[in-house]
């Protein structure tokens, strides 16, 4: 469900970091050390899992941004990086796809985060839910990822809730694109850079504007679709939800993958366009069957995956 920005929506410097790294400084190893015995102390990491199993957890490592210290692990800042991604993430599919399901390894994680200010979680609204915890990166958060670089070169980052419904679906993306990055790895691929609709519109909506008052011609639609790697159809350029950039596994090329969540909403037309344009369309489970029948009415014969 791609949502409907028009070009003046997409200045927002609160979301969008053009900030670059600074050289991270680390305290002495023994204050590391002994901060650390107390902090997990307090904390009750490193006791025991919902299984039972006793796991010893990674040793914080201190990180000094702007005069404030963080102690963070490995898989706190990969938290980070998947919420900021994504704008949003609900705390459940972070549990299964991040965590692998335990639970007691994410909550100590979860909580020194919070802790240091570095994400929110709150409950939001949902239609067919009630609501869900959704967790997002503060700005504090936000710049200490910027700062260190931890989520790779070209990466763009988000942080802050957005109304409901657009955190609901931007939660969604997450689950979307860890399904489609699971086959895409099964197929010997490597993700490289995720990238939302909200930074393609950004580019192509530009470029649009470039061309003059007026309404832009056919030829001139198809040649900036075709610079952003999209294609024009029916005088529109359809824009997927996630384009994932990745390496092939055959001969190390980049190339990429233009992902659609197509809901029950979607009318014969608008998904039309999108088989058309070639996304790969993923759907829930209930609403994945009245989208094949609409498929079927329009004569068009495309995958409907399942999450």
């Amino acid at each position: 469900m791609s949502r409907g920005y028009e070009p003046e929506e997409f200045i927002d410097p609160r979301q969008v970091s053009e900030e670059r790294g600074r050289k991270v400084q680390q305290p002495s190893r023994d204050d590391e050390s002994r901060d650390q015995v107390r902090e997990e102390h307090a904390q009750g990491a490193g006791s025991h899992t919902d299984s039972g199993v006793a796991r010893s957890p990674e040793l914080r490592q201190a990180y000094e941004i702007r005069g404030r210290t963080y102690r963070l692990r490995t898989s706190e800042i990969a938290t980070m990086v998947e919420a900021s991604m994504f704008r949003t993430v609900a705390q459940e599919d972070l549990t299964e796809f991040a965590y692998g399901g335990d639970k007691g390894r994410i909550r100590p994680d979860i909580e020194n985060l919070m802790h240091q200010g570095l994400v929110e979680i709150e409950s939001i609204p949902h239609e067919e839910m009630g609501s869900r915890k959704l967790l997002t990166l503060t700005k504090n958060g936000h710049r200490f990822l910027t700062e260190t670089q931890s989520a790779g070169k070209g990466q763009v980052l988000y942080h802050g809730f957005t109304k409901p419904r657009e955190a609901n679906h931007d939660a969604d993306l997450f689950r979307l694109y860890q399904k489609a990055a699971e086959k895409i790895e099964r197929q010997g691929g490597r993700n490289l850079r995720v990238v939302l609709d909200y930074e393609m519109k950004k580019r192509l909506y530009r470029d649009l504007a470039k061309l003059g008052p007026g309404r832009a011609s056919s030829e001139q639609k198809h040649l900036v679709a075709e610079r952003h790697g999209l294609q024009a159809v029916r005088g529109k350029i359809p824009v997927p939800d996630i384009s994932d950039r990745i390496r092939s596994a055959r001969d190390g090329e980049r190339a990429r993958v233009d992902l659609e969540l197509a809901t029950s909403h979607y009318q014969g037309r608008n998904l039309e366009e999108k088989v058309r344009a070639g996304f790969s369309i993923y759907a829930h489970a209930e609403d994945a069957l009245k989208l094949r029948r609409v498929l079927g009415q329009q004569e068009l014969t495309a995958e409907i995956l399942s999450l």
